[in-house]
C-alpha cells in the first residue's frame, strides 16, 4: 500500500556518538604529542637520557602492576577463606580500593612517553584514584539511568515470578508478534 509519499533510497543512518568521532582524533593527537616531547628531551640531553628515561617507566609500571595484582589476588583469597569460614566477609577496607586504578597507572608508566608515565604518576596517589573512582562511578550511574530499554541499562533487568512460598523464579519474557510462524518447542529450563 502506498501513501504518496516516497520512500528514501537510503536508510537512515544512526548518528555516530561524540567518542567514536573523537577518540581517533585524540589518540592521534596524543601519539604526535608524545613523540614530540621525546624529541624535545632527546634535544635537550640526548637519546641515551631518553632511553634511560623510558626504561625506567617500563619497569616502575610492571613494579606497580606485579604490586597490585599481588594485593588484588590476596584480597580475594582472604575473602574466599572467610566466606568458606562462615563469616561474612569485610566491607571494602580502605587500603583495598584502587587497585584497577593502581594497574591502569601502572599500565599508563609501561608505555612509551612523557605524558602517559605524567598520567600514570597521578593514578598512583590515593587522592587522585579516590576522585577519580567517585567520578567514574558517578558517570556510570548516570548513563545506566538514562539507558533506553534494550540496551546496557535493560541488560541488567530480569523477568521475576514469585511463587506463593516465596521463593523467586528468574526468567526471561519472550513476546511473540502477531501473525508471525509458531515458535518451535524450546528446551527446558534447568539450573
Amino acid at each position: 500500500m502506498t501513501t504518496g509519499a516516497q520512500t528514501p533510497s537510503h536508510p537512515a543512518r544512526p548518528r555516530r556518538s561524540r567518542l567514536r568521532t573523537f577518540l581517533p582524533l585524540g589518540i592521534a593527537a596524543w601519539l604526535v604529542l608524545e613523540i614530540w616531547l621525546l624529541t624535545m628531551i632527546a634535544g635537550a640531553s640526548s637519546g641515551l637520557v631518553v632511553l634511560l628515561v623510558l626504561l625506567a617507566g617500563f619497569v616502575l609500571g610492571a613494579v606497580v602492576i606485579k604490586r597490585a595484582g599481588r594485593r588484588a589476588f590476596r584480597n580475594l583469597s582472604e575473602a574466599l577463606q572467610q566466606q568458606q569460614s562462615g563469616v561474612m566477609p569485610e566491607a571494602a577496607r580502605p587500603n583495598s580500593e584502587g587497585n584497577g586504578l593502581t594497574m591502569l597507572g601502572g599500565l599508563l608508566l609501561m608505555i612509551p612517553g612523557v605524558v602517559s608515565d605524567a598520567v600514570g604518576l597521578l593514578l598512583l596517589l590515593p587522592p587522585v584514584q579516590k576522585a577519580v573512582s567517585r567520578s567514574a562511578e558517578r558517570t556510570f550511574e548516570r548513563k545506566l539511568r538514562e539507558a533506553d530499554p534494550g540496551t546496557l541499562g535493560g541488560a541488567f533487568q530480569q523477568a521475576r515470578m514469585y511463587r506463593p512460598d516465596g521463593k523467586v523464579v528468574q526468567g526471561e519474557v519472550i513476546r511473540d508478534e502477531p501473525g508471525d510462524a509458531p515458535p518451535e518447542p524450546r528446551p527446558p529450563l534447568t539450573h
